[in-house]
């Protein structure tokens, strides 16, 4: 498999990076946060490598790495920055590779651009990780027409959290988006665990390219 793939998310904080690790690691892949936002308490990157039990060699460095643990754009701008469309192109790699946005799809990048616009760009398939909890049809179907207007692929949604079989089933049949599988929440996060979660409810056939 030599697939790129991009994570997004209908929230922040619902589990993008267990996602991605869980990702990365069933298909060896590499994986890139490209703007990482809140450097307290771990990145999403360490976070990566430690449940996900991915090589250190396979993470590749964040592009911007800001302090505030809010918008990207806000942070960029606490610290005199301004981040660039230019300065965020795919690194090139030779294995799979897995990109984790930040926050959801409308998520300002800097004050003229959304992770929406940046993945438009990119024209990579991008895969949407909604929870199952109260709200998810709401939040998930208003990201599927972010991207959509914007001409982005929709690979398809990934669910976390207890099964909830007619929301999932509503949101994929109104928002014409394959059902990936659905992650539950794990007592404990550790890379067995993990890969073997991702076993039981994924098919890793649906991320071959």
């Amino acid at each position: 498999m030599s697939g790129k793939f991009v994570i997004t998310g209908t929230d922040t904080d619902i589990g993008k990076s267990v996602f991605a690790a869980a990702l990365t690691a069933a298909l060896d892949a590499s994986y890139w946060k490209p703007v990482q936002a809140g450097l307290v308490g771990g990145t999403d990157s360490e976070t990566v490598a430690r449940i996900g039990g991915v090589d250190p060699h396979r993470i590749l460095p964040e592009r911007y790495r800001l302090k505030i643990p809010a918008s990207p754009h806000f942070s960029a701008a606490q610290e005199g920055l301004v981040i660039g469309l230019d300065d965020l192109g795919i690194p090139q790699v030779d294995r799979p590779l897995v990109i984790e946005g930040a926050g959801g799809a409308l998520v300002p990048v800097n004050p003229d651009l959304l992770f929406a616009d940046l993945f438009a760009h990119w024209a990579l398939p991008v895969i949407i990780v909604a929870s199952t909890s109260l709200g998810t049809i709401n939040h998930s179907l208003l990201t599927i027409e972010a991207l959509r207007g914007r001409n982005v692929p929709i690979h398809g949604i990934a669910f976390i959290g207890a099964e909830n079989v007619n929301s999932e089933q509503t949101i994929c049949r109104l928002g014409a988006v394959p059902h990936l599988g659905r992650l539950p929440i794990l007592d404990a996060l550790t890379p067995e665990s993990l890969r073997d979660a991702f076993d039981a409810h994924f098919d890793i056939g649906d991320f071959a390219s």
